[in-house]
């Protein structure tokens, strides 16, 4: 357990974490009907014990007497011993922070779940590491046939022997875990991490494959899987990417398509990053240009779909891929898009047939939906095209953020439909608003990042730097770092100086990859960043959808709509 720091480790190296040993006795096998008479334990720490926790424990019932002749616990014993309340506690603060190892941990790790529970304590969620399951992963069948705790102890030659009392069988799984922590040391397992994932089964081509992320660095960026014909077979980012990358060769990474996709790979390659936007940045921009088959997401960031007015003497709402100026949007799936068109076809008198209707001289006959004053038939003459246009200039402004009456015509008319008691009806109108005013506002918030030709943002990093990104028009042009004690604004200066030029184009965000601009708006959102300087402000429009956003996020967990009218 002593050395120096190999480059090879990751994470907390072993020899810097705190485990405690414990061990539980009690009054029968069930963690739910019996209970704790005793607890042993033993804080390590680098080889050396930092202390011990013993105690026997009043189980306020009786010991079975085979029970109490496996142990040597008696019931006069544990009279007038401390009582659960008490001593759990005590134990909680013992152990807080460190790695809990037990032998056979599920028994005792659920009686101690089971404790805290019924005295009214959050269970911490510590690490937990099993010497059972460590040993059964370590040790071949012929060198221990078992893993009960006192053929261990007869295998490494134990000072201390197991007796079924808490604080001996403690101290005999310290020593069983120091050797099955030099085993695991021989076959690279040097960090916490490593070793917690590596206590479940690892294939053998994971296990060979280790050796492609030893030359990666230990920074941010994004990585990349090749195949043996060069192609890119997975694209990933990572705060660590040595650390991350490594984790794929190890049994923490169980899903199917990925270990074949491991078993494949025949190189790693990586693109360091200046900080976390960068590589989510680049991770999508490659992710469009290698369309790897492994990965299920962000390969078709243009597939998206969006709500436009037609352009024709009576515009209609159109389901389209490529926006123009107006557009609402994106949307994941044409469903989503539909949802939303309904929202306002509820709010606004569009028309929603798709023939075309001239703007004079209309001869069609009105459709059944005329019939039902649900449409003013122009298509029969019924509207003239100034008749009709306020229902287009309603949706335009709504959806630039100039007005939001119609979403007021809509929480109207749930009221009525909630007066009238057709409770269903108005909950399906309810979440069809919800969405809409979800979908409005992420789009308002989205265009007015993408109208802007240069802003430069930061953030403080954890060392007492900052991370700087020029966006202009909606896309990362530039990213770097001011580490701490350099001057930031020479930094920035270069930054802008260096970044990549944008030309816009046409549409509600001038051409930037709906995913991109999104991933950028949401790290400027994230507190502590700082706003160095705009070219132009940065605004949101007087009836933007976000005054909404605490309605819809309220009515998105609302109770059945007659329980909140009546």
């Amino acid at each position: 357990m002593t050395g120096q720091l190999s480059f090879d480790e990751l994470g907390t190296p072993l020899r810097d974490t705190t485990f405690v040993v414990f061990d539980l006795e009690t009054t029968g096998g069930s963690a739910e009907e019996d209970a704790i008479t005793e607890i042993g334990a033993v804080k390590v720490r680098a080889g050396e014990v930092l202390g011990e926790f013993a105690t026997l424990v009043d189980p306020e019932r009786g010991i079975p007497p085979l029970v109490a002749q496996l142990t040597g616990i008696t019931q006069l014993m544990v009279t007038g011993a401390p009582r659960l309340e008490t001593v759990l506690p005590a134990f909680l603060e013992f152990a807080a922070g460190a790695v809990l190892v037990a032998h056979n941990s599920g028994f005792d790790i659920s009686f101690l779940k089971a404790a805290c529970e019924r005295q009214g304590y959050r269970w911490p969620k510590p690490s937990v590491v099993c010497t059972v399951k460590l040993a059964r992963r370590v040790l071949s069948r012929d060198e221990a046939p078992s893993c009960r705790l006192s053929a261990l102890s007869d295998l490494f030659h134990t000072s201390t022997k197991p007796t079924h009392r808490a604080l001996a069988d403690a101290r005999t799984t310290v020593e069983v875990l120091h050797a099955l922590l030099e085993r695991v040391g021989n076959v690279g397992v040097h960090s916490l991490e490593e070793l917690l994932a590596y206590l479940p089964e690892v294939t053998p081509e994971q296990r060979r494959k280790r050796s492609l992320a030893a030359h990666l660095p230990s920074k941010p960026g994004v990585y990349l899987f090749r195949g043996p014909k060069e192609e890119v077979l997975y694209v990933g980012t990572a705060s660590d990417l040595r650390r991350r990358v490594r984790q794929y060769f190890t049994a923490s990474e169980g899903r199917r398509r990925l270990r074949e996709m491991v078993a494949l790979a025949v190189r790693v390659d990586a693109v360091e990053c200046a900080h976390s936007l960068e590589a989510e940045v680049r991770e999508l921009r490659l992710l469009r240009a290698h369309r790897p088959a492994y990965n299920r997401r962000s390969k078709n960031p243009h597939h998206a779909w969006w709500l436009v007015l037609t352009d024709e003497p009576f515009p209609r709402l159109s389901m389209v891929r490529n926006p123009r100026d107006g557009a609402l949007g994106p949307f994941r799936t044409r469903q989503a898009a539909e949802s939303v068109a309904d929202a306002l076809l509820d709010a606004v008198p569009l028309r929603s047939c798709t023939i075309k209707i001239p703007a004079t001289n209309q001869r069609a006959s009105p459709c059944a939906l005329a019939e039902l004053d649900r449409c003013q038939a122009p298509c029969a003459g019924r509207q003239t095209v100034d008749e009709y246009s306020p229902a287009v200039v309603a949706v335009q402004d709504l959806v630039v953020g100039r007005s939001a009456d119609p979403l007021r015509t809509l929480i109207s008319q749930l009221g009525g439909l909630a007066s009238a008691e057709r409770f269903e009806e108005a909950a399906r109108r309810r979440d069809r608003l919800a969405g809409l005013v979800r979908s409005l506002d992420r789009a308002q918030r989205l265009a007015a990042l993408a109208a802007l030709p240069q802003l430069v943002a930061a953030r403080p990093d954890r060392e007492g730097g900052w991370e700087f990104s020029v966006v202009r028009y909606g896309r990362l042009a530039s990213a770097g770092i001011a580490r701490r004690g350099t001057r930031p604004m020479p930094v920035v200066d270069a930054l802008v100086a260096s970044a990549e030029t944008v030309v816009p184009t046409a549409g509600p965000l001038r051409g930037a990859p709906p995913e991109e601009t999104g991933v950028v708006l949401r790290w400027l959102d994230q507190p502590g960043t700082r706003l160095v300087y705009a070219d132009v402000p940065w605004s949101s429009p007087a009836g933007a959808a976000a005054a909404w956003v605490p309605w819809a996020e309220q009515a998105a967990g609302a109770r059945p709509l007659h329980d909140r009218w009546n």
